[in-house]
């Protein structure tokens, strides 16, 4: 995966990862928006990986860089997104829990602003 350089478009809610550099082919990416209540949190809701891209670790390694943003930013990652929930279960160490009162706030959110989705 050396190849592969990971960016956030926070503008367009999505972390990229691109292969050949920054001005390269999508590799996949995950989807995602900032909470701003209760509290705020990124919250993904798609990951997608490319086909040709599939079984390299890409999805792992754009949920760990979602998580290490949001620390660094020292906000909360409430994940919507079925694949990162999954990735946040095997790696507790690098991906801490939301309250459930952010999980329902994002949830709420995307009720609202089913566009978020």
């Amino acid at each position: 995966m050396s190849d592969i350089e990971i960016h956030d478009d926070r503008d367009a809610g999505f972390l990229r990862a691109r292969a050949g550099g920054p001005d390269g082919d999508v590799a996949g990416y995950i989807q995602y928006f900032v909470l701003e209540e209760p509290r705020r949190a990124l919250v993904p809701v798609h990951t997608v990986v490319e086909p040709a891209h599939e079984g390299k670790g890409i999805g792992g390694s754009l949920a760990r860089e979602l998580y290490a943003t949001a620390a660094r930013e020292a906000i909360a990652v409430a994940p919507l997104c079925p694949f990162v929930v999954q990735w946040a279960a095997r790696h507790p160490g690098e991906a801490p829990a939301a309250p459930d009162a952010l999980l329902d706030a994002a949830q709420a959110a995307v009720g609202d602003h089913p566009e978020l989705w």
